[in-house]
């Protein structure tokens, strides 16, 4: 989820945990509480900060290792320790306790978005992506913002919040609905489709498809079960040559890849260069195909510059290359 939701998120805990009497009575066990599931709520996206160091990196690991089992056992020591140093007087294990609730809840809600998680590390390295919520879900964010209202102005917290919880369960079951109702749909109109990916979109009727047969890639959008196709590309192996490995052995077409499981691919020669590009096909947008990977690759076999990332023209793609070429 996106960050705004996971602070709303953490809020509507702090409300879920008047419920443990300790917290409701106990001041500094409160504050402590208070502070671990705010805390909670956000650190495992701390690594966010990788995008700092480029693109590459930030795809291919953002919601790997941080999310994964052993952070997700760790994080609440990590928060929990520093805080009862602050505030001795509180109870640790309830402390504790709350504060792997937070994180633990933080990956759960991960796992139901279209980028996902791999929250099975280090048993697998496999993404964990059921693709029923998007990643800034509207309805979610403004049912906290109406339930932390609730409470602001006099509610039981605690009765508030587990009202919330039982209508959002409610509503992911619907989202799992919906989305089955769409697969089935997509199967209708393309009754040859194997892999077949349904993302959700901002909007509650209306999902991205992208799918594959043995003889091309299939873009289109579903509104209820209304299937319609806006794209179809002849789907061709990629040739096995030395331009091709070169591209591939490249930091950014490796996370690429890594992150993207259906995706077309496109080879210009552009004179001095010839250019290999990947397209994600997952996210068209206003007839444009955003997430890509790109290198320029000249005759002595040697990459100039490459790219991947979310571009919206082909002049902004161009100056990120010319860029990463100066750099370089």
């Amino acid at each position: 989820m996106d960050t705004g939701t996971h602070i709303v998120m953490g809020l509507a805990l702090c409300g879920l945990a008047q419920a443990d009497p300790l917290v409701a009575e106990h001041a500094p066990t409160a504050t402590a509480v208070y502070a671990g599931l705010m805390l909670g709520s956000q650190a495992p996206d701390v690594d966010t900060v990788l995008k700092l160091r480029n693109n590459a990196v930030y795809i291919r690991n953002h919601r790997g290792f941080t999310h994964g089992i052993p952070m997700v056992l760790a994080w609440p020591f990590i928060i929990s320790l520093p805080l009862a140093l602050i505030l001795p007087e509180a109870n640790f294990l309830h402390l504790w306790l709350w504060t792997q609730l937070a994180v633990f809840l933080h990956v759960f809600v991960d796992i139901f978005n279209s980028y996902g998680t791999q929250a099975l590390r280090p048993f697998s390295q496999q993404w964990v992506a059921l693709g029923v919520i998007n990643t800034f879900d509207p309805i979610i964010f403004f049912a906290h913002i109406v339930a932390l209202a609730a409470w602001f102005f006099g509610a039981d917290p605690v009765l508030t919040m587990l009202i919330l919880y039982a209508l959002l369960t409610l509503y992911y079951v619907v989202r799992f609905s919906v989305q089955a109702a769409v697969r089935h749909a997509v199967r209708n109109t393309i009754p040859d489709a194997g892999d077949i990916i349904i993302a959700p979109t901002m909007r509650f009727y209306q999902w991205r498809i992208a799918a594959c047969s043995d003889t091309h890639h299939y873009v289109g959008r579903a509104y209820g079960r209304s299937i319609t196709i806006l794209d179809r590309f002849p789907r061709r192996p990629i040739p096995d040559n030395e331009l091709v490995r070169t591209a591939f052995e490249d930091p950014n077409f490796r996370a690429f890849i890594a992150f993207s499981p259906i995706y077309r691919w496109e080879i210009t020669d552009l004179g001095t260069v010839c250019e290999v590009r990947l397209i994600d096909l997952r996210y068209r947008s206003k007839e444009y195909y955003p997430f890509v990977a790109v290198a320029h690759i000249d005759e002595e076999m040697e990459i100039r510059n490459s790219f991947t990332g979310w571009i919206f023209s082909e002049d902004k793609l161009r100056k990120k290359l010319s860029f990463a070429h100066e750099e370089g």
